[in-house]
């Protein structure tokens, strides 16, 4: 009887998110339930000694290296360098995501615009758009310029060969994940390529100290696309945020080397493109404040901003056995909360009514802060009687119907009285139902 031979040890597939590894192919990893990131892993090899060469750069006391040739440079609009800290700093890759239509192609060629009126020259690499159809947009929004190059080209290998030939002093890829490599398997916008593509642009800005804008899709959930080595290689990871029917758009510094990462910036889209809004307090209240029920001043903090934010409510009295609660742009959960807390501890029941808690202007409230601002306009809504006009409240509120403090109360006071507001309620009461009676007990 023949010896059987024994075969090859197969080295398996590997999750290129996480590591897994699992003896045969699978389209979902069972560690970190990525689709598609499941690969063949390479066979193990022998361990390798690296050899010694010789040292062309000897290192440096870091206190030493000159900082000329990382001075930041203004990108023309004057809310993405709040977020970027100052402005993109040489050599930098900025990674910018969003969902789509949300106008992150139209803030990316506002930005090419201004930095090549500066002088500049600006390659954009459009890898979703024909040039045709870039060219309509630049011309509504105004953004022709001669030192603007525009190409159309989702191979990695011709993208680089354009930046050698421009030699610009910003590029812009719209988006990594329709670019490709020849060199690496897959499909564009799989794992490797985006990390291929990603590693490729990201040598380049260095060795060229050469400033590189990324534009990323993002999932169904919000996250990402692509591996999270992705957000690893980059410099800087901004989202790009907004409700689609309203003109309002927030970008969000996610990662940051060189600056911050808890401040925002505010643009508003306009038929005509988009333009930061230095100052967004008037976009988030209506005219009505102190002279309709049901309405209340809060002071939210976006970043490092306190935007004032009016709650709306309305209290329907109703048949049903069920009353419906209808929020928006709050949490539901927390409506719920505030609404069994008014009932035990602010003499407010609100169990035979419709409620409906929205906020205007389309920003959306997720601190705690703004807690009192919600239960004090269901009350107010309740009871008919409007809140004072001149104060605004801020405050989170307990299981107990305790009144806890607020971070940063000191810059949302002042931010109060800058526009008019005589008092802040809600860091110097104690429960609730003092809040009741300071801002909407009948005068």
């Amino acid at each position: 009887m023949p010896a059987s031979r024994s075969r090859p040890a197969s080295p398996g597939f590997r999750c290129a998110e996480c590591g897994w590894r699992t003896a045969k192919w699978v389209g979902r990893c069972a560690e970190c339930q990525g689709w598609g990131t499941v690969q063949e892993a390479e066979a193990a090899v022998g361990r390798v000694q690296a050899a010694v060469v010789p040292l062309t750069r000897r290192a440096t006391p870091i206190g030493e290296v000159p900082l000329d040739s990382v001075a930041r440079r203004p990108t023309g609009e004057g809310e993405l360098d709040r977020v970027l800290g100052g402005g993109v700093v040489p050599g930098s890759v900025i990674l910018l995501s969003g969902e789509p239509g949300v106008g992150k192609s139209t803030l990316l060629l506002a930005v090419a615009a201004h930095v090549a009126a500066a002088g500049a020259r600006v390659l954009y690499i459009s890898a979703e758009e024909s040039p045709g159809q870039v060219r309509l947009r630049a011309e509504r929004t105004g953004a022709l310029s001669p030192t603007l190059y525009l190409s159309a080209e989702t191979d990695l290998a011709v993208v680089l060969g354009q930046i050698d030939q421009v030699e610009p002093d910003l590029v812009i890829v719209d988006s990594v994940q329709t670019v490709s490599s020849a060199e690496t398997t897959g499909f564009a916008g799989g794992p490797g390529q985006v990390r291929e593509v990603a590693a490729s642009l990201t040598r380049v800005a260095k060795e060229r100290n050469v400033p590189v804008l990324l534009v990323g899709h993002v999932t169904k959930d919000g996250q990402i696309a692509g591996p999270r080595v992705l957000e690893h290689l980059v410099d800087v990871v901004c989202h790009f945020e907004g409700d689609r029917g309203t003109p309002l758009r927030f970008v969000r510094a996610i990662k940051n080397r060189f600056g911050p990462t808890d401040e925002v910036g505010c643009f508003e889209m306009s038929g005509e493109g988009i333009a930061g809004v230095a100052d967004p307090s008037g976009l988030f209240l209506s005219r009505a404040i102190g002279t309709e029920a049901g309405t209340c001043v809060t002071l939210a903090l976006e970043g490092r901003r306190a935007i004032p934010v009016e709650v709306q409510a309305l209290v329907v009295k109703t048949s049903a056995p069920s009353p419906r609660r209808v929020v928006n742009g709050v949490d539901s959960s927390r409506v719920a909360m505030l609404l069994a807390v008014l009932q035990r501890h602010g003499g407010v029941d609100l169990s035979q009514h419709d409620v409906y808690v929205s906020t205007v202007g389309g920003v959306r409230l997720t601190e705690p802060a703004t807690d009192l601002a919600i239960a004090l306009a269901l009350g107010s809504a309740t009871t008919q009687v409007p809140i004072r006009g001149d104060i605004a409240v801020c405050g989170e509120i307990s299981l107990a119907g305790e009144i806890r403090p607020i971070v940063q109360a000191a810059r949302r006071e002042s931010e109060a009285k800058r526009l008019g507001f005589g008092t802040l309620l809600g860091p110097d009461l104690a429960t609730l139902r003092d809040a009741i009676i300071a801002a909407i007990a009948p005068r």
